[in-house]
Parts: structure tokens; C-alpha cells; sequence
């Protein structure tokens, strides 16, 4: 497992150059898009992660232009996930082409580039995610085997909680409680700076919780699937929960219609 550090990794040759050109005819081709993973994280906390992937966040309708072009620049295209996921490699060098989470709650729109800040990576003049939209894609990231939580807090941390706290809400809808979940967490971490987060936050957060505890909707739906669809598995299999994981992605894959990525043919 990686161990956070500030210490930029070395990067073989072929794949800073690989990842340029990739950066360079993505400006060229004028494809909205901006820079998200190991390098968003290191924007806006200074942690350096080593990374096979060169992860870019656009909208959905963009992925079958960005995958014509990749393939005709040499690379290999597979669509992993219609709903949030396309791949593109050379080599040993990925290019993750990502429209959202995989549980189709977060979704990738017109507004994650236009909020995305101007940066640099591999020298190249590009556009990079913005923190609100990277702690939203970072939120249901809460798997037995990988945990972004950590990212999260480092984020808050590293921004002194300088954050846009409305556009995050909207960016989660109604899933507030897996937020306050993570500024809980945030908080143990950095109990000296629980200052970060606004007061007004925290008092409504906590009075959305109170009220959800003391006052629970006999409609709610198990949305534990939303999380990790292995760990509840069961409890939709065997114990007949509701399949929101399921009706989730149906619904992304229907409001995105015929822009569904299909693999570069």
C-alpha cells in the first residue's frame, strides 16, 4: 500500500510523454475535460501519489469523440462501465476516461470543467477538478478494500476548509448523511480544526441526523449497495432490500441516452 508523502514520484520517460501528448491533442481537440486522481489530489493538498492512470473527468456526451480520437493516437479503447467508465492504454499506460461514480449518484456534467481550475501537470497547461467536485467523486469511494476517506480529510485539510460548502451539497443531493459521516471522520482526525467546517454546517447536518433518527420515514430505502454492492449483497439477494444500487444506474444510463460511451469501433 502507498504511504502519503510530499515526494514527487519518478515517472518513467515514455509515460510522462505518453500522458503530454495525451494532455496536448485533448487542448487541441478542444474535448471539455479536466484532470482529476493523483494529480487533482496533489493540487490541492501537496500529497504526491504514484500513478499508472492519467484519470480525466468529462460529461458524458464527450466519452465516444474522446474514444475515437484516443484509438486513432494508437491506443487500445474499451468502454469498462457504460455509466461511468472508459478506458484507453499504451503499453503499460492508462487513460481513464471517468463521467461520475459508479453508483450513478455523482454524475459528471458541463459544470465540473467550468468550475475546474487552470494547473499544470507534465508540463502541459490544462485544466484540473475542482476540490468540491473532488471530494463528491471521492464520497461513495468506502470499499472493504479502499477507503478515500483519508483523501477527503487531507483535502479539508490542505484547503483550510476554504470550500465552496454549498456547491457540495448540491453536487451530493440527499445523501448529506455519508458527508457528515466523512466530516465525523475529518474531525477525529484534526479534533484541534473542526473549525474548518462551518459551524452552520455542522448545527444543520446534525439536525438533519437528529431528525432522520428520531423521525425515520418508513419508505426510506436500504441504500447500502450504494457503498459497496459485495459487502451488501446479502442483504439484497437474500433479504429482498431494495435494489437501489440497480435503479441508480438505470436511471444515469436513461438520462444519458443515446450519449452512452460505446467502444471506438
Amino acid at each position: 500500500m502507498p504511504v502519503s508523502s510530499s515526494t514527487p514520484p519518478e515517472f518513467a520517460a515514455e509515460q510522462r510523454e505518453l500522458f503530454r501528448n495525451v494532455l496536448e491533442h485533448m487542448n487541441e481537440q478542444r474535448i471539455p475535460y479536466c484532470v482529476s486522481g493523483a494529480f487533482a489530489l496533489q493540487a490541492h493538498t501537496g500529497i504526491s501519489r504514484d500513478t499508472k492512470d492519467l484519470d480525466l473527468f468529462l460529461p458524458i456526451a464527450e466519452v465516444n469523440r474522446a474514444l475515437d480520437f484516443l484509438k486513432g493516437e494508437g491506443f487500445a479503447t474499451e468502454v469498462c462501465d457504460p455509466v461511468w467508465l472508459a478506458k484507453a492504454h499504451r503499453d503499460d499506460f492508462y487513460v481513464d476516461l471517468i463521467t461520475g461514480m459508479s453508483n450513478g449518484i455523482v454524475t459528471v456534467d458541463e459544470r465540473w470543467i467550468e468550475r475546474s481550475l487552470v494547473g499544470e501537470v507534465m508540463g502541459v497547461k490544462t485544466r484540473i477538478l475542482a476540490a468540491e467536485e473532488l471530494i463528491a467523486s471521492k464520497l461513495f469511494v468506502d470499499f472493504r478494500e479502499r477507503f478515500d476517506g483519508a483523501d477527503i480529510a487531507h483535502v479539508i485539510f490542505g484547503r483550510r476548509g476554504r470550500l465552496d460548502w454549498e456547491r457540495l451539497l448540491e453536487l451530493i443531493h440527499d445523501h448529506w448523511g455519508l458527508l457528515l459521516w466523512h466530516l465525523v471522520f475529518f474531525q477525529y482526525v484534526y479534533p484541534a480544526h473542526a473549525y474548518y467546517v462551518p459551524q452552520r454546517l455542522w448545527q444543520d447536518l446534525m439536525a438533519k441526523l437528529e431528525d432522520a433518527v428520531t423521525r425515520p420515514h418508513p419508505d426510506a430505502k436500504f441504500r447500502g449497495a450504494l457503498v459497496d454492492e459485495r459487502m451488501f449483497a446479502i442483504d439484497v439477494a437474500e433479504w429482498g432490500l431494495a435494489n437501489t444500487l440497480e435503479e441508480s444506474r438505470q436511471r444515469r444510463l436513461a438520462q444519458a441516452g443515446d450519449a452512452v460511451p460505446k467502444c471506438a469501433a
